[in-house]
């Protein structure tokens, strides 16, 4: 399931209609959006939560975007700024859909948003404590966004439980064959890439020329299974019947959206099967 909401919540990181909307409000330059839109549900945070919950950008880089980015646009605005470019972007890409096809994929992913676990998942539970909106576009993305910081609030407990900090799952992904470029850019020092580097060298994740070994796939993969069991209620809440066909009935948007999403983006989505 998540291959069919993570796109759709993405249109707001990869539509320029998505980016107008945050630079109408004030908020120029990706960096200002992607920070003030993420983090608005949280209200008018200082850096540190951002840190804490967005887990994989350096705190320097984080603090010189918050709480600045307060001072161009209040957390309501930047919460109605992301909707609005997101509801836009979704119009252009879906716009070939019955609003019948539109309307019931919205009525069971936002079943499913309401079904998440919030305890000890800060940005799951801040976004699905937002309003639900009135149009059935608005509901789609306010729903996927709920599912996909749910499913990231697990996938960073498990993280922190294999005992991995940001910058050496990052320089582990890279090892593995991510694109470095967008990773890079997530404010960590030369310095401090190779010391974890060399950190997972010693933990035997990477082999001394760089490699990740198949104890590090396997400690990795474990941690993409627990991810995948914290994010599993929502989907048993809705039923096997009903999740099946909010599948089908997302095919086609994921499939639209998923074009905006950068080869080798840090996203790390997998394409749709043909």
């Amino acid at each position: 399931m998540w291959t069919h909401f993570e796109p759709v919540h993405a249109v707001t990181y990869f539509h320029p209609r998505a980016r107008a909307a945050f630079e109408a409000v004030g908020l120029r330059g990706y960096w200002r959006g992607y920070f003030a839109g993420r983090a608005a549900p949280l209200g008018a945070t200082e850096a540190a939560p951002v840190i804490a919950t967005f887990f994989s950008f350096a705190p320097p880089m984080v603090t010189r975007a918050l709480p600045a980015v307060w001072r161009l646009a209040t957390p309501q605005e930047a919460l109605r700024a992301r909707l609005t470019g997101a509801v836009q972007a979704l119009a252009e890409l879906t716009y070939e859909l019955p609003e019948t096809h539109l309307t019931q994929a919205a009525d069971l992913l936002t079943r499913a948003a309401s079904s998440v676990q919030t305890a000890g998942r800060v940005l799951g539970a801040v976004n699905a404590a937002l309003p639900v909106g009135e149009y059935p576009l608005a509901r789609l993305w306010q729903a996927a966004t709920t599912l996909r910081e749910h499913r990231g609030d697990g996938h960073v407990a498990a993280l922190v439980a294999a005992g991995l900090d940001p910058v050496e799952t990052l320089a582990w992904r890279v090892a593995e064959g991510m694109s470095p470029v967008n990773l890079f850019g997530r404010g960590w020092s030369e310095e401090q890439w190779v010391a974890a580097r060399e950190r997972l060298v010693q933990r035997g994740w990477l082999t001394s020329d760089g490699a990740a070994t198949d104890h590090s796939r396997a400690a990795f993969q474990a941690v993409e299974d627990a991810t995948d069991r914290a994010a599993a209620h929502p989907w048993e809440a809705l039923g096997r019947d009903d999740t099946d066909r909010l599948r089908e009935l997302l095919e086609p948007m994921a499939r639209a959206c998923h074009t905006l999403i950068p080869e080798g983006s840090p996203i790390g989505l997998p394409a749709l099967p043909a």
